[in-house]
């Protein structure tokens, strides 16, 4: 395995795993990516959605890499899109030597990262973000968008605290970023997973973005878990919320990546 750390121009750190040129498996020497994006409420980036699944997808044949994205100075604003807009570039222009394909690049994120994953399957072409990257065409936009208990809303079943450090008292900044009243037909095919009793980020967030992709013909899937907390990763010991029911969601989002990027281990 090789280990990567890379700066984009951004500032954002982006750290890969990725995975042993071999001449006995030639024909997994080019993977599909898995872009992780920690959540944090826009102030951090949570170890405990990094590193724990990283590991995951790395085992599941998936080169891997973890974005450290832009938590300060609040308010934020298009700086955390940017960054992971930015990663996406970087992994689709440097694929050779990453040994990726560029036509297979997902992006997965929890709570407010969730938000910033979603954000960069659906406003990966917003005017700030393209004109900071120089680009006009669809390099930064991801094959494929995989959310946990995602932060969408500023509306009535906010996290408040997310939107503030993003967004400030910016009104209508607050408006573009409520994420289900920017869902259009066309966008990367999602996987969303929440608990029904989830006391941060109400179950309401993906309910809403559920119905915006459905209304828009959009692909995506929705598993709901009736009992669990918020910011429960991969559901084990080693992050500290044992709940091996809700666990399942991360081979049902496997096997989902595995078909929606046509990738066989």
């Amino acid at each position: 395995m090789q280990l990567l750390e890379e700066h984009l121009p951004s500032g954002a750190r982006l750290v890969g795993y990725l995975r042993d040129e071999t001449d006995v498996m030639p024909d997994y020497n080019i993977r599909p990516a898995v872009l992780i994006l920690p959540g944090g409420g826009y102030r951090y980036c949570s170890p405990r959605e990094a590193d724990p699944v990283a590991v995951q997808f790395l085992q599941a044949g998936y080169q891997v890499f973890t974005l450290y994205y832009t938590v300060e100075p609040a308010p934020l604003r298009w700086a955390p899109l940017i960054d992971a807009a930015g990663a996406v570039l970087y992994l689709r222009r440097h694929a050779q030597q990453l040994r990726l394909d560029p036509q297979k690049i997902a992006v997965l994120g929890f709570s407010a990262g969730g938000h910033l994953a979603a954000s960069a399957g659906i406003l990966w072409d917003a005017a700030p973000v393209q004109q900071a990257l120089g680009i006009t065409g669809t390099e930064a936009r991801p094959d494929a968008v995989m959310l946990a208990y995602p932060v969408i809303t500023s509306g009535e079943f906010a996290h408040a605290g997310s939107f503030d450090c993003l967004c400030g008292d910016d009104a209508a900044l607050r408006r573009t970023m409520s994420l289900e009243t920017q869902v259009r037909p066309g966008l990367p095919p999602f996987f969303i997973w929440h608990t029904v009793t989830d006391p941060a980020v109400p179950v309401q967030n993906s309910l809403l973005l559920a119905e915006a992709l459905e209304k828009n013909d959009d692909p995506y899937e929705l598993h709901l878990f009736a009992q669990g907390g918020h910011g429960t990763s991969t559901c084990t010991g080693e992050v500290g919320c044992p709940i091996p029911h809700n666990a399942a969601w991360l081979p049902l989002g496997i096997d989902w990546l595995n078909q929606v990027l046509s990738f066989t281990m």
